[in-house]
């Protein structure tokens, strides 16, 4: 019965939370920006009655809603606020009235959605016991990542917090299905930044040079051995260098040759090791072609670990929710989320939410120009995630 009477709210409101993910694709901001997309939640969260805690982390609002079934686990549901520095190409009522700004990775969504959950749980309070943490979280598309800070100012505390769950937009999957894996899901990321310094001079005459795109060139080779003959093939990892900047002219041998790049690993232990002979292997290049390198490694958000358990729990009651056959097995994926600091800290489970609709082309990729969804998705993803909350709350372990 509870779960039909969610699904008959999340119907009803479906409309209203069409409405704040259109508001809020129409006014994106960026990371570490985000005040007027707070103070949206915070009158949206108000008007609904629901006690909240901002500048948790910067600028992260937390909605507290209680069971009044009695004192239980306290469990959180989080969504990111932020935007992309993206110009919008889609031609919609909605579109980004912020020019260079866009939601093209879904965020709008998790944010309208977990406002949609609110508005359902804060009718339901009478059924279940415990309390929910609301965590709309900015700043998930740069590092440091805003889900650290918010661990850092206490998000995961008072009361402390016994699971977390996620989820995001899936432009590869039907609206109308939800993806799902136990364990490893998707990988750690650490950026690269290298310059290799050498002796510029006339292309005519090298031998009076340090030529440091040379030293590049071997670098690029050398560096790809750490994946192919150090990792194991067993567990995914990759290093791209997507950047290269270096030289003026043809026969100009430039003074320094600059590079920047990813490294993204399935363990950590081994994100460890690569990043240290990434380092070695640097140094001993440019050092033996009479060069040199600085090398600035930036610490990205590790692996996202899926807690078995909870997991498990949470495919069960999706099923439940939606039926068995709109659940989709999810392969690895190498991209990088920070929710991936929360699972690090208590169980976690981050989903996939379908929002594709190939009859209406609504199949373009997160991160570009055209991403878009079928709306139809946001009754899904507001009732959904209120049953995986009272279902996590009900369960004893």
């Amino acid at each position: 019965m509870l779960k039909n009477t969610i699904q008959e709210i999340a119907q009803n409101i479906h409309k209203q939370v069409v409405g704040f993910r259109r508001h809020l694709h129409q006014h994106p901001e960026l990371s570490f920006h985000e005040h007027e997309t707070a103070a949206f939640i915070q009158q949206q969260l108000s008007e609904l009655g629901v006690k909240m805690q901002t500048n948790v982390g910067g600028l992260g609002v937390v909605g507290f809603i209680y069971g009044k079934k009695g004192t239980g686990k306290t469990i959180a549901l989080r969504a990111d606020i932020d935007a992309l520095p993206i110009v919008e190409k889609n031609e919609v009522s909605y579109k980004s009235q912020n020019i260079g700004v866009m939601h093209a990775c879904g965020h709008d969504v998790h944010t309208a959605s977990l406002l949609g959950v609110a508005a359902i749980l804060s009718q339901l309070t009478e059924h279940f016991a415990g309390t929910i943490k609301l965590i709309f979280q900015p700043a998930e598309e740069r590092v440091p990542g805003g889900a650290s800070l918010m661990i850092k100012d206490g998000v995961l505390k008072n009361p402390d917090v016994q699971s977390i769950i996620g989820q995001h937009v899936a432009p590869n999957i039907e609206a109308g299905k939800i993806g799902i894996r136990a364990g490893k899901y998707m990988a750690s990321a650490d950026e690269i930044y290298l310059t290799i310094k050498g002796k510029g001079g006339h292309g005519a005459q090298p031998q009076n040079c340090i030529d440091p795109i040379i030293i590049a060139a071997n670098m690029l080779v050398q560096l790809q051995t750490v994946i192919s003959r150090n990792a194991d093939p067993r567990s995914p990892s990759l290093l791209t260098f997507g950047k290269i900047v270096g030289g003026t002219a043809t026969n100009v041998i430039p003074n320094e040759v600059k590079l920047e790049g990813t490294f993204r690993a399935m363990d950590e232990k081994w994100r460890a090791e690569g990043l240290d002979r990434i380092a070695k292997i640097v140094h001993a290049v440019a050092e033996s072609m009479g060069g040199k390198a600085e090398l600035d490694i930036r610490k990205g958000y590790p692996v996202l670990y899926n807690n078995e358990i909870l997991t498990a729990r949470t495919h069960k009651a999706i099923c439940d929710y939606m039926g068995a056959e709109n659940v989709i097995d999810l392969d690895l994926w190498m991209a990088a989320e920070d929710f991936a600091y929360y699972t690090h800290e208590v169980p976690g489970c981050f989903y996939r939410l379908g929002t594709a609709n190939k009859a209406r082309n609504i199949i373009s990729g997160v991160h570009t120009d055209t991403f878009d969804i079928e709306e139809n998705a946001l009754n899904i993803s507001t009732g959904l995630m209120a049953w995986l909350a009272i279902c996590e709350l009900a369960n004893e372990s």
